[in-house]
């Protein structure tokens, strides 16, 4: 792991609470099809690494499974812990994943939502593995932001924008032009089994505040010099006011992947 990417995934701390606030969740039907593809038994272990403020832990936690969380950052622990408090059957460790004393072949299933590619890839696939029953399950997923019909324009309009604050902008792709790539390395670690995937495709509408604070809590731009940053929110607020009536329609999509034990 580099020293930036080591830096990069503790930004999300530094601002807990908006993330909590503005982040969008994940659709039932994919908590529903993780289940069902695990065979995640009632009453299950469950293991989530970087488990935030617990976005993805509290559907979970609602059917009623036991879960450990692992969560780097002590503000979005804490937050986790407030928002999970009514289950009992929820604990959040604060930690790295890398320093957790792994308790070996003691989780039904393992998950990662929206966190898998902040953890130390020499390890992350072997310590997941170990810490799964024999049966045990793996399952991956994260949003992928993607362009939407309602709001094309703007996401032409804003590549511009972009070009100048960061040489790395890529601009957002469609929802085809995405690949299934971290199903093919799921399988090359001969630790686990075929891999199946899932896609769920909506959109959310932001006005211009939430927008730019969803903007807020995404590492890239959070690791941005603070000028730049900041010029990049007036150009983007304006393009919003001026151009689209103070409204910006995102598009998601969700990427499920899951793959048993070998």
């Amino acid at each position: 792991m580099t020293q930036d990417h080591a830096h990069l995934r503790t930004t999300f701390d530094q601002n807990a609470v908006l993330y909590d606030q503005i982040r969008p969740g994940y659709p039932e039907a994919l908590f529903d099809d993780m289940v069902t593809l695990s065979g995640l038994p009632a009453g299950g272990s469950v293991l989530e690494i970087g488990s935030g403020t617990g976005k993805a832990t509290a559907p979970m936690a609602q059917r009623g499974y036991r879960i450990q969380g692992i969560e780097l950052g002590a503000n979005m622990a804490a937050i986790a812990r407030r928002n999970l408090a009514a289950y009992s059957h929820v604990t959040v460790y604060t930690g790295a994943f890398e320093d957790w004393p792994a308790e070996e072949a003691a989780f039904d299933l393992a998950f990662f939502a929206t966190a898998f590619h902040w953890i130390d890839p020499t390890i992350s696939y072997q310590k997941t593995a170990q810490a799964l029953k024999p049966t045990g399950a793996l399952a991956l997923f994260w949003h992928v932001h993607v362009q939407s019909e309602a709001s094309q324009g703007f996401f032409r309009a804003i590549d511009p924008i972009y070009q100048r604050a960061d040489p790395n902008y890529q601009p957002m792709p469609w929802p085809d032009e995405i690949t299934e790539s971290a199903k093919a390395e799921i399988e090359q670690t001969d630790l686990f089994g075929e891999v199946t995937v899932r896609r769920y495709r909506w959109d959310a509408t932001y006005d211009t505040a939430s927008y730019l604070q969803l903007l807020d809590t995404y590492s890239n731009h959070r690791s941005l010099d603070s000028e730049i940053r900041s010029r990049l929110f007036n150009d983007l607020a304006q393009l919003i006011e001026t151009r689209f009536n103070g409204h910006v329609t995102k598009g998601y999509l969700a990427m499920l992947y899951v793959a048993h034990r070998k």
